[in-house]
């Protein structure tokens, strides 16, 4: 039991047990019972404790879904890349060139590929293309709210602009050649500004922005209704290269810096979509998908205590109630996760949860699957600092403790949360060789 006494122990599973919400999987019934227990807000944070398991890709979906069809949600957003989501958007809507789910998935190329180009995301691309060729008046959309193309968003931002106003689109070529030394490495410049080796582009991106927006309404009102939306993913993609360039720069002054310029942008980005959905709809609703560190209120979590700030505790001061955030957790199973940046996907052996940790607790609850609404009062013993794991992509089992687990109170990080015991890894849509051969666990018999 870690550092937890007999008595709190006991009493922490013993509560979690008279609280659950037995589930016996992502059905419709469990899913709406879900949905039921919680307040209908307009903003549905929907996590995951890992970038690669499977059953946390899968129950997101299913509530979503049930959302989409039963509480009129307008558009999901995720943790990706605005002009890579974007394409996905015009797919799911019958606007873009892409004539299957997999071609409009394809903008998902840089590392980690499989967070996006999955066999999860693939069908429910899939579905959300067929419910919107049947209900034309009730159109969801697929939106990305993460900063780190670059690249890709500046030449979205020409390419707007050739079609549009060619004077223009040289000014922003001239201001975006700042990067051109770089080669599209984003890393290299944030490390040749850092360090004195260049001048920064802050001022060009700035700059174009500010030239952009100062022709708004002349660019919007070009062809009606397509060039709204023309310009709208144009302005996000200038306004993602302004936040990005300065992402880049703060990676090298420290974590938290680049940290909250991430997560502030992520929330600008929801503010600008929820705005620019508004436009139909009186009051929009958005499902959010992503990590669950960075949608349970970091003010709940020593993230917080060390100067974080995240993007569910901005979307909760700015709605209130009508924020509802659901977590996830597993106790062990596999995981898709790469072992260095950049390294290839591999599907990964989760250790059980340390003694002591949110997992390890929910465990003993001996439950394969079940819900804990957060709020009610048999929780309150939750409230307490425990030890909760985080996987991103990548996933490091020998140094497990200190690099995937942190301290939270759950009853202020969620309003409810999934537990999951046993998980499997998510598919990626193009796994690797490596990939098929899952990692041999360091108790498996060494022989002689």
């Amino acid at each position: 039991m870690g550092w937890l006494s007999s008595n709190l122990f006991r009493h922490l599973v013993a509560s979690a047990r008279g609280a659950a919400l037995q589930l016996h999987g992502a059905t419709r019934e469990n899913v709406a019972r879900i949905i039921d227990r919680l307040p209908h807000g307009r903003v549905f944070m929907l996590g995951e404790a890992s970038h690669g398991t499977h059953d946390f890709y899968h129950f997101r979906s299913c509530i979503t879904k049930h959302l989409i069809e039963k509480h009129g949600l307008n558009a999901v957003a995720i943790e990706g890349d605005w002009p890579d989501a974007y394409r996905v958007n015009r797919f799911v809507r019958g606007e873009g060139p892409d004539q299957d789910a997999n071609a409009a998935l394809s903008g998902f190329e840089r590392f980690p590929s499989w967070m996006w180009r999955n066999t999860e995301v693939l069908s429910f691309v899939r579905w959300l293309r067929e419910w919107n060729d049947k209900h034309p008046a009730r159109k969801v959309g697929f939106y990305g709210l993460d900063l780190y193309s670059l690249m890709t968003s500046v030449q979205a931002v020409v390419n707007y602009l050739d079609k549009v106003d060619p004077d223009a689109a040289t000014r922003a070529r001239a201001r975006y050649a700042c990067f051109d030394h770089f080669a599209g490495d984003t890393h290299a410049y944030g490390y040749a500004v850092s360090a004195g080796i260049t001048e920064s582009c802050e001022d060009a991106v700035v700059k174009q922005l500010i030239d952009l927006k100062r022709r708004a309404r002349e660019y919007a009102n070009l062809d009606g209704r397509v060039a709204e939306e023309e310009f709208f993913f144009a302005e996000q993609n200038a306004r993602l290269a302004q936040n990005a360039e300065q992402y880049y720069r703060a990676m090298f002054r420290g974590r938290h810096s680049s940290w909250n310029i991430r997560d502030t942008h992520m929330a600008e980005t929801f503010e600008a979509l929820m705005a620019f959905l508004g436009r139909d709809t009186t009051h929009p609703k958005i499902a959010v998908w992503a990590h669950n560190s960075h949608l349970g209120d970091a003010r709940a979590t020593e993230m917080g205590e060390r100067g974080e700030i995240n993007l569910g505790q901005l979307l909760r001061q700015r709605y209130g109630s009508d924020a509802v955030s659901i977590g996830f957790t597993t106790y062990e199973g596999t995981v898709t996760a790469a072992s260095d940046w950049d390294g290839t996907a591999e599907r990964k052996i989760v250790r059980p949860g340390l003694d002591g940790s949110v997992e390890y607790v929910l465990h003993a609850v001996e439950m394969p699957q079940f819900a804990l609404f957060l709020h009610d009062q048999q929780l309150g013993s939750f409230a307490a600092p425990l030890l909760e794991r985080a996987i991103g992509v990548i996933y490091r089992p020998q140094t497990e403790r200190q690099s995937h687990y942190f301290q939270a109170r759950l009853t202020e990080q969620f309003d409810a949360l999934v537990h999951i015991d046993r998980t499997t890894a998510l598919v990626p849509l193009e796994p690797s060789p490596h990939w098929y051969h899952e990692e041999v666990p360091e108790t498996y018999p060494s022989g002689l």
